[in-house]
């Protein structure tokens, strides 16, 4: 049996921005939708969606700044993350997706999670692989982060940070930190992703969006209410070696669903592309147990 094909497609919305997006499996098939984070791309989901689109319509769109979404300058594009949910709340409406399961990872834990609580009736199931929702879930990676959030964003803050945060060296380490075994992990990845956001002004729309983040946190309790009063089910599955949103935001989510499914992986914070195999396995399992 041939593995299911990978569709490349695109969707203009309203808003101007022309969506690239992943798409396989049966088009009358349950729907899951894949959010990826920084500083990747759909791309980050090449070997995972053919595993899901045995039994499921798979897509995977890539973020307004990342991957191959466009913007164009007449659209006045503001990059926050509210605006980041506002584009995949369009998306799903041209592509007509009522019900869906979402797996966010990363920045699509922040977006996949406005989404939800905008369409609360379409969200069938959440998987979060190092998705964080909980304050307790953040590393010690945030903190110069959070020096600039409290800094004057001035073209020096801006400069500090993203010599710390965009380089190649940095865009590697994501993907090889805490992995079982950083030689096996993909090259083109974190290579692709940094020639990205090599990109001419992709460096500033990564700054906005990295002070912007600040404001998902003041969005934590409203997540967590969701999660208490819609009882979705939840799986958590983890890198366990994750620097960046570290295990106990996996923990955390059992807080507020006890029925929370929460797997750890031996990988770090790429867990989908270094343990894509279990990661399948674990997805399709946990959809099946709740008639997904």
């Amino acid at each position: 049996m041939s593995p299911p094909v990978v569709q490349i497609k695109r969707a203009k919305l309203p808003s101007k921005v022309d969506v690239f997006y992943r798409e396989s499996g049966p088009l009358d098939a349950p729907i899951v939708l894949l959010l990826h984070g920084f500083p990747s791309s759909s791309h980050q989901f090449r070997n995972l969606i053919p595993i899901l689109a045995t039994k499921y319509r798979v897509i995977a769109p890539d973020l307004p700044g990342f991957g191959f979404t466009t913007v164009p300058s007449s659209a006045e594009f503001k990059y926050t993350f509210a605006n980041l949910a506002a584009t995949i709340i369009d998306f799903v409406d041209v592509l007509s997706l009522t019900k869906f399961a979402i797996f966010i990872f990363d920045y699509g834990a922040p977006t996949g999670l406005r989404l939800a609580l905008n369409r609360p009736e379409a969200v069938t199931a959440i998987v979060s692989q190092n998705g964080n929702a909980y304050t307790e879930g953040l590393g010690e990676f945030w903190n110069p982060v959070k020096e600039f959030w409290a800094s004057n964003n001035t073209a020096a803050d801006r400069q500090k940070l993203g010599a710390a945060m965009l380089s190649y060296e940095a865009t590697q380490w994501q993907y090889d930190d805490g992995t079982r075994d950083p030689s096996a992990t993909a090259p083109e990845s974190y290579t692709l992703d940094y020639a990205l956001l090599q990109r001419p002004g992709n460096a500033d729309i990564q700054l906005d969006l990295f002070k912007d983040y600040e404001n998902n946190l003041k969005f934590y309790p409203k997540f967590q209410e969701y999660f208490r009063k819609s009882k979705v089910p939840i799986l958590a599955v983890w890198g366990k070696n994750d620097q960046i949103f570290i295990a106990a935001g996996a923990e955390a989510f059992k807080r507020d669903n006890p029925r929370a499914e929460v797997h750890f992986l031996d990988a770090g914070h790429f867990a989908a592309e270094t343990e894509t195999s279990k990661l399948g396995e674990i997805m399709l399992d946990f959809f099946e147990k709740h008639g997904i």
